[in-house]
């Protein structure tokens, strides 16, 4: 069993290493804008957001399937999650998560949309519109698989097919997550290493008829938002009533600067939920706060949960979480 754990563990670093290989020389912001498929990056969940989306090494609810995939084996229950978000600009992310557990085996599946109202088609000449409308749209379609291998450790991971539609242009393929879940055994601290969102490049497929005719069918190849992400978590303090969770969590994308995610939850006697986080060097984000409720249905345990972050010029960013969980 040993070497299981240390064979799942090289395999994330192996991966981490290929992906993250042009990282090593050019660490900095200087790599903004540098991927595709930006709407991957977009947290998920009401309960992640609302701790700073310092979440990999907490990741013990459904939403572990887009944070860590091998956080679904922290939880013994079926169930189901939707959460949505407003996002800005009139657009709407919504994330579907099921997940289902046969023995020490998890499967998961988990539909991850963008999507925005209907927009003129405009021209130079024609600046009030065409008559024709466009859509721009995004979906991530994927597939976990999950197993506790020892009572500390678990391994997961995620296959996922993406496509992202902007008017005629349409640009898809295939990526894949890689988690590790770690109870250290000192007290409830635990570990957790996930590589989120790697593969080959990706361009669009299609073309654009310009005003004076010319057609443009070529385009650039992008990477995808490649994120190797280590965590940390503990409950400092645990009593009957009261539990609070602490969480720190490193970021590494390969489109921007190294940054760190900062965490809480504190929950009162497991139905009432209160949480904040803080992100340190990300120009565009800083604060968030959330809160949850357990409410007892007869047919399941149902959780709501929700959240606000700050995106400093952008501004706030809320989004609501549903959970169901049945025994």
């Amino acid at each position: 069993m040993g070497k299981r754990i240390l064979l799942s563990i090289i395999i994330i670093i192996f991966t981490a290493n290929l992906s993250y290989s042009q990282l090593i020389p050019n660490l900095g912001g200087q790599r903004r804008g540098t991927s595709s498929l930006q709407f991957l990056k977009i947290g998920s969940g009401a309960r992640a957001t609302g701790m700073g989306e310092s979440f990999v090494a907490v990741a013990n609810d459904i939403s572990a399937l887009y944070w860590n995939p091998a956080g679904i084996t922290q939880f013994s229950e079926n169930g189901l999650t939707f959460s949505h978000s407003r996002w800005f600009v009139d657009t709407d992310v919504n994330f579907f998560g099921g997940v289902y557990h046969i023995g020490e085996n998890s499967i998961g599946v988990s539909v991850t949309s963008l999507s925005t109202e209907d927009m003129k088609v405009t021209t130079e000449f024609q600046p009030q519109g065409t008559g024709e409308y466009f859509k721009f749209s995004d979906i991530a379609l994927g597939v976990t698989y999950a197993r506790q291998l020892t009572d500390q450790f678990s391994f997961g991971a995620t296959v996922k097919y993406v496509q992202e539609n902007l008017g005629e242009l349409k640009m898809h393929g295939v990526l894949g997550d890689l988690g590790t879940y770690y109870k250290t055994g000192l007290g409830t601290a635990r570990f957790a290493v996930v590589i989120s969102n790697f593969g080959g490049q990706i361009s669009p497929t299609g073309t654009i008829r310009k005003v004076d005719g010319t057609v443009i069918s070529d385009w650039q190849r992008f990477p995808p938002p490649t994120l190797f992400r280590i965590g940390f978590a503990m409950e400092p303090w645990m009593t009957d009533n009261n539990k609070l969770t602490t969480s720190i969590q490193l970021n590494s994308p390969n489109d921007n600067a190294e940054n760190v995610n900062l965490g809480f939850e504190y929950s009162f006697k497991n139905i009432f939920f209160f949480r904040g986080g803080y992100k340190i060097n990300v120009d565009a984000e800083n604060f968030s706060f959330g809160a949850g409720v357990n409410i007892p249905v007869s047919f399941a345990k149902a959780n709501v949960d929700y959240s606000f972050a700050n995106y400093r010029t952008l501004g706030i960013a809320q989004r609501l979480s549903v959970n169901l969980l049945f025994p």
